[in-house]
């Protein structure tokens, strides 16, 4: 007899009765959610519609090239600026931070030139030596606007027409900006080896005023120079990156093929694997720590040394080494103690497991199908981007009137470089120009350009939520068909991967679309969140703060159930052919009918397929760790000489993962899906001839197990 489900309250609902014509994912079913379905074509129509709309307003330039203060770009092609790539900014000083000077906002003059000063010099200084020589006035009008050359002028009138910055600074371009040359001397930040200068009017300045003007520059720096490095180190070892990926490739296929017929076994041997893999990082750990815990210099904790952009340096650590050793031993202890307490559980999701390889085996098609979500979020993903760089990009260029007193009347009103000089501007405000600001517009399309690229987010991240429920709904019908199936592989349909695919499009395209909208929502709310949380990082309200926490922490665990109903949800779409929300009811009904075979076995099977994407990812990391660190003679020849050696093997280790994460992927979707049916299968059979399980015999023992 069938065993009761673990809860019967009413509020969980009633096990479905037997049903004899019952044969699994029903054929003759209607559309659902048709009215969310309108919608979404509605959408995307829409989105198309506004990426058009951008493309042709916007100008990709705006982003890849800088503007000087009259709005034309630096560096491009077939201008005046051609060979002038560099933007420079006459008062730096005035630039409150780095994004300021990114948005091209900053408010002072600007100008293309084709190198950065290398010197410090001030307008005054010049004056004097060009009595003298005039090599200094020839140098310091390359920073000066086009076509002025009047040395002599005064320099208060230079300054208040800003035909000349005030001074020059030794800079270095970065982001196609001349940002000055910092650099930290026994620990005091310093321009050129100075720490102090004085302005054109003879104003005593400090490197701190520079530094304050362009906050976070050095880091960046820094992080742009080891930026260089890595991309030299992917364009060495490119093609054995791509080698220990298709190993992964290889060996994840393998191992699924394996369980086919070695479920058992290759299970405990990953589990067992696992924990010698761990084993020996837990010696390697321990084994450096003490050895450099007896070299002088090597007890120097990671925060005393603080950032270094050679990773290198923190391996020499005894810190670094036990910060790692204590990681690796937790992990372990964590995994020996799920294995003591469930050991009986995991031979049971070790059934489930294998009869998803069965249905894997029968339907080879699903391995291949993450290839398909793949390309489809490749094209979302390039969509959304074409589409937010032309919307950030197109705006028109605003000009304002940039005065030199500050009281004047037309200060940051818009203006039109061809007729201000013929407007009376120039004679109310002595010095005024107009110069461009940014980039922006007063029509509706530019008064709304943030709340379109609000709406780009947010059909990006419901049409990525689309596919993925595409796929998730997809492989559950082909799974379940081979689940529902009497005689196997007899009565399996032909083609089910193409069958259910075709079902879930031509029926659920609307409820597919319900369950990702609500999940793109909650992903949204999250966004803002995080963007509040990074505006009010400097904020003293503790309260806010604290308030902003708890939301963040309830918006996280609100998707992680979304994303775990709506997984489900799709399920039951795949079977019975409902609407979302019914399907949902049912899921999670069906699912708290027996929640402690959801709470066991579901997620022991997880943490099994856990472990088998570790072990592979493992494996062919340790293979690439050795391969880079010359440690194996037969191809030492063969290794390229990198920067870093970490860039390889973290790419092959993050690829492998990713690699067999897609395998796996399909994997779990199958236990999943199975899982389901078999609760299904529980509740509306009994076993008698003529009620019989549908369930394979191995099944059918676990469900007697004392321990289900």
């Amino acid at each position: 007899m069938a065993r009761k489900s673990d809860f019967s309250s009413p509020y969980y609902g009633e096990p479905r009765k037997f049903d004899p014509t019952f044969r699994g994912p029903i054929s003759n079913r209607s559309c659902t959610d048709v009215f969310c379905c309108v919608i979404f074509i509605i959408v995307i129509l829409g989105y198309i519609a506004l990426g058009t709309v951008a493309w042709l307003h916007g100008d990709p330039r705006k982003v890849i090239y800088p503007t000087d203060s009259y709005g034309q770009f630096c560096g491009q092609k077939g201008t005046p600026n051609a060979k002038k790539s560099i933007l420079f900014y006459f008062n730096i000083l005035k630039c409150a931070n780095p994004a300021v000077l990114i948005n091209l906002q900053c408010p002072t003059t600007q100008m293309c030139v084709s190198k950065c000063p290398d010197r410090f010099a001030t307008y005054t200084d010049m004056q004097l030596q060009y009595q003298i020589t005039a090599a200094p006035w020839e140098y310091y009008r390359r920073f000066c606007k086009p076509g002025f050359n009047n040395p002599t002028k005064p320099v208060a009138q230079v300054l208040r027409d800003e035909d000349c910055p005030s001074m020059i600074v030794p800079s270095r371009p970065f982001l196609q900006r001349c940002f000055p040359d910092f650099i930290t001397l026994n620990g005091t930040l310093t321009v050129a080896k100075r720490t102090h200068f004085k302005d054109a009017l003879d104003k005593a300045r400090s490197v701190t005023e520079l530094r304050d003007a362009a906050n976070g520059i050095t880091g960046l720096v820094d992080a742009k120079e080891v930026g260089m490095k890595i991309v030299e180190d992917y364009a060495a070892s490119w093609n054995w990156i791509l080698i220990g990926l298709v190993i992964a490739l290889v060996v994840s296929l393998i191992f699924i093929l394996l369980l086919r017929f070695t479920a058992g076994l290759l299970l405990w041997f990953t589990i067992i694997a696992v924990i010698l893999v761990i084993a020996y990082g837990i010696w390697h750990c321990y084994l450096e720590f003490s050895l450099l815990r007896q070299q002088p210099g090597a007890d120097v904790t990671i925060v005393d040394i603080g950032f270094q952009t050679d990773v290198t340096v923190y391996l020499h650590l005894s810190q670094t080494w036990l910060i790692f050793l204590i990681a690796l031993c937790t992990i372990e202890a964590s995994i020996l103690i799920i294995l003591i307490f469930l050991r009986k559980r995991v031979r049971i999701a070790i059934a489930l497991l294998r009869e998803g390889s069965k249905a894997v085996s029968y339907i080879m098609s699903t391995l291949f199908y993450p290839i398909i979500t793949f390309l489809l979020l490749a094209i979302c993903i390039s969509y959304f981007s074409v589409t937010s760089v032309f919307l950030a990009s197109s705006g028109d260029a605003i000009y304002k009137v940039m005065a030199a007193e500050p009281n004047c009347m037309y200060a940051n009103k818009t203006c039109d470089p061809e007729t201000f000089n013929k407007t009376n501007v120039s004679k109310t405000c002595p010095g005024a120009q107009c110069t461009f600001a940014f980039y922006g517009g007063e029509t509706p399309y530019h008064r709304y350009l943030f709340i379109l690229q609000l709406s780009n987010l947010l059909i990006f991240l419901w049409l990525v939520n689309f596919i993925i429920a595409l796929g998730q709904c997809t492989l559950a019908g082909a799974f379940a068909s081979y689940y529902w199936a009497r005689r196997k592989p007899q009565d399996i349909p032909t083609c089910p991967l193409f069958s259910s695919f075709s079902r879930a499009i031509r029926y659920h395209t609307g409820s597919l679309a319900f369950g990702a909208l609500i999940l793109a929502l909650v992903q949204m709310a999250r966004i803002i969140l995080e963007y509040l949380d990074s505006k009010l990082k400097g904020a003293s309200n503790v309260a806010a703060r604290f308030l902003l926490c708890c939301l963040k922490c309830c918006f996280w665990c609100l998707e992680r159930f979304i994303k775990f109903m709506n997984r489900n949800a799709y399920i039951m779409i795949a079977i019975y052919g409902k609407c979302f929300c019914t399907s949902a009811r049912d899921a999670f009904c069906l699912l708290m009918r027996n929640v402690v075979r959801v709470a066991v076995l579901d997620r022991v099977t997880d943490f099994l397929l856990f472990l088998g994407k570790v072990l592979i990812a493992g494996s062919v990391g340790v293979i690439a760790f050795f391969f880079f660190t010359h440690k194996i003679p037969i191809v030492q020849e063969d290794v390229p000489t990198l920067h870093y050696y970490w860039v390889p093997l973290l790419t092959v280790i993050c690829g492998s993962y990713l690699i067999a994460h897609g395998f796996f992927s399909v994997y779990a979707m199958c236990v999943d899906t199975l899982f389901l049916c078999f609760c299904e299968d529980l509740e509306r059979n009994d076993g008698s001839p003529e009620k019989p399980f549908l369930m394979s015999a191995e099944l059918h023992r676990t469900q007697h197990s004392p321990t289900n």
